[in-house]
């Protein structure tokens, strides 16, 4: 679990209809303090709590809402990354069951060597129990 704080501006950089930004509690952390409860209701919604956990290096929601058939066993995080934003470019529902995501993330390395991470990512949504939950498959670079 992060030790990172619970307030403040989301990670994602979603808006709200004023272009305010959400909450982190608001946003992206209802997924991220309560996985078994509150699913991302979208893909782009999932992709963009996907981002806040890289930024927040919480490895246990990323290996959890990673779809089993390409789950890595273990994830590890760059020490001094710091990640500078998060751009979706589109997103798109092929059918009830799947859809992509579109994004462009930025981050800084510890050297500060500063790179972007242009991807289009597949998702696919699966009952779990009583709930029906969005998983990252892969994704292609952009």
């Amino acid at each position: 679990m992060s030790t990172k704080p619970l307030s403040g501006p989301c990670p994602c950089g979603r808006t709200d209809q004023r272009a305010r930004p959400l909450q982190y509690a608001l946003c992206c952390g209802r997924y991220l303090e309560d996985f078994a409860g509150t699913p991302a209701p979208d893909a782009e919604s999932l992709m963009r709590s996907r981002y806040t956990a890289f930024v927040r290096e919480q490895a246990d929601y990323l290996l959890a809402s990673w779809h089993a058939s390409t789950r890595p066993a273990a994830l590890t995080f760059e020490p001094g990354t710091k990640w500078l934003g998060l751009d979706v470019r589109s997103r798109s529902v092929l059918d009830a069951d799947h859809a992509r995501v579109e994004f462009v993330a930025r981050q800084r390395d510890a050297a500060g060597t500063a790179s972007r991470l242009h991807e289009r990512s597949n998702f696919q949504r699966e009952p779990d129990g009583e709930l029906q939950r969005w998983y990252y498959v892969d994704g292609e670079a952009g």
